[in-house]
Formats: structure tokens, C-alpha cells, sequence
């Protein structure tokens, strides 16, 4: 799939893959503060943003859309940033082309699927997805009525705003979403999957730097993942960012920048 992507800045090629219901927007600020260190390139994973729409919505199929991008971009070698959904897509990526990356940061997610806290997660989603499928964008004007008919479903103004700003007028100055919500409930299952969880992992990704951040007041990286990771990454580095939620790079933008500089730098 040929996916939508921003370009800015000038240096070595850095990939950032946003979350789910995010898009390239939401690395703009943060894009644009390393634009003097990176190259950054921001894509629209499928089903989100500018990008095309699929029936089909799981790691394999973004890992290969992020895998024909960098082709098309003639990127040999580049640097891979990933939040949440996007981190994951990061992760399944360095599992199948580690030679083609110089250096992995991932926040906010674990790579392995949280049997505990899955259902709570999950049922998260659900709410989310059938709140913008239940949406009659017919029966508003503007932006303020839809934020307002969110919140009865959707009390988080943080997600209620990452959701809205996937509305958008048409050429008729009617709504419509960006978001491809039917696609991503039908395959919510598949959103939740991640890396299989094993004693011994016959295969250790090595050779650059990796770093995972963990949100101080997020629990999307338990603790007793942390010994899994260094498994999987054995020089991994797991850094704690106080403050932050799961959406570290609206809570603390600066800590994040800091990070992928620092990737650069012991690359």
C-alpha cells in the first residue's frame, strides 16, 4: 500500500509511525524541533490519515506498507520511532529487516500482548470505535456539537481530541471522517496481538540502539515485561518518563526529543 507520508529537515533518515486513531499530524511539532538532526519522514499507517483505506488492518500488513515506503524513499538504513500501534508495527518491522535500521525507539507500548490488562484495553477501543460509528455527522455544524455529542461516550477530552481531529470537512461543507473506524473494529483483535511470548528467543535483535519509554502514569508497558524485552533487545534501554501518560509525546514532548537525539548519537 502506498502510504501518504510528510517530509521534513535534512540529515539522517528517521521514520515516526504514529498510534491508532493518530496520523503524521500528531509528530508535527516534534518532526519539526529535530529537523536540523533528521530527516524525518511522518506516514499515515493505513486506515488513518491521508492514507488508503483496507478491509485488512494487522502488524504484518503495516510492517509491509512501512517496508514498501522505505523502498520507495531508497532508504538502505534509516532510524525507526513507533508510539503505541505505530510502536508495534516498529517492533514487527526490526523483527524481520533489523539490518535495514540504525536505531529503534519505541513509546509507550509493550511488544508482547497483555494477557491482564487486555480486556480493559480492549473494551476501550470498543467504546471508542462504536462511538464514532454511531455518529450522524448529518446532524451537525461544527466541531464544538460533535465534541459534545463525544463526551456523553468518550469522557477523556485527550481522546475525545486525538478523535476529532480525524473530522473533516468535504467539499460539500459536510463532515466525514479520515478515520476508517469499521476496518479498525473488525480487526480490534488483531490491533491487540503482539510479539509471542517465549522462554528462549532464538532470535535477538542486535547491532544498534534501542530504546523504550515508558510513561511514569501509563500502564501500556507493565514491569513484568521488562525482563521479556531485554530478550528480545538485549541492550535495550528502558527509560522511565515521569509526568507522562501513554500519549508521552503530548505530555512530554522535550523528553521524547531528547531520546531520539540520543539515538543519533550512540549510533
Amino acid at each position: 500500500m502506498k502510504l501518504f507520508y510528510r517530509k521534513y529537515g535534512n540529515g539522517p533518515p528517521l521514520v515516526i509511525l504514529h498510534g491508532l486513531y493518530g496520523s503524521s499530524d500528531n509528530w508535527l511539532t516534534i518532526a519539526k524541533s529535530l529537523s536540523d538532526n533528521f530527516t524525518v519522514y511522518l506516514p499515515d499507517q493505513r486506515n488513518h490519515g491521508q492514507s488508503p483505506h483496507s478491509e485488512i488492518h494487522d502488524y504484518d500488513s503495516m510492517r509491509d506498507d512501512l517496508f514498501e515506503l522505505v523502498n520507495d524513499l531508497k532508504l538502505k538504513k534509516f532510524f525507526l520511532a513507533g508510539h503505541s500501534m505505530g510502536g508495534k508495527t516498529a517492533i514487527s518491522f526490526s523483527l524481520k529487516w533489523p539490518e535495514m535500521l540504525n536505531g529503534l525507539l519505541i513509546a509507550d507500548i509493550s511488544p508482547f500482548t497483555d494477557e491482564t490488562g487486555r480486556d480493559s484495553v480492549y473494551s476501550q477501543h470498543f467504546t471508542v470505535l462504536n462511538a464514532i460509528l454511531s455518529f450522524d455527522l448529518n446532524k451537525i455544524s461544527t466541531r464544538g456539537e460533535a465534541e459534545s455529542i463525544l463526551s456523553e461516550k468518550i469522557p477523556s477530552e485527550k481522546v475525545r481530541g486525538l478523535i476529532l481531529k480525524n473530522l473533516q470537512r468535504s467539499t460539500d461543507n459536510t463532515f466525514m471522517w479520515k478515520l476508517n473506524a469499521p476496518s479498525l473494529l473488525k480487526n480490534l483483535d488483531k490491533i491487540m496481538e503482539g510479539v509471542e511470548r517465549k522462554t528462549d528467543y532464538s532470535q535477538q535483535i542486535t547491532g544498534f540502539p534501542v530504546i523504550f519509554l515508558k510513561g511514569g502514569e501509563s500502564d501500556y508497558i507493565p514491569k513484568g515485561d521488562f525482563r521479556d524485552i531485554q530478550k528480545v533487545f538485549p541492550a535495550v534501554e528502558i527509560t522511565m518518563v515521569p509526568g507522562a501518560g501513554h500519549w508521552i509525546q503530548v505530555d512530554k514532548p522535550d523528553e521524547v526529543i531528547k531520546n531520539l537525539k540520543k539515538l543519533l548519537g550512540d549510533s
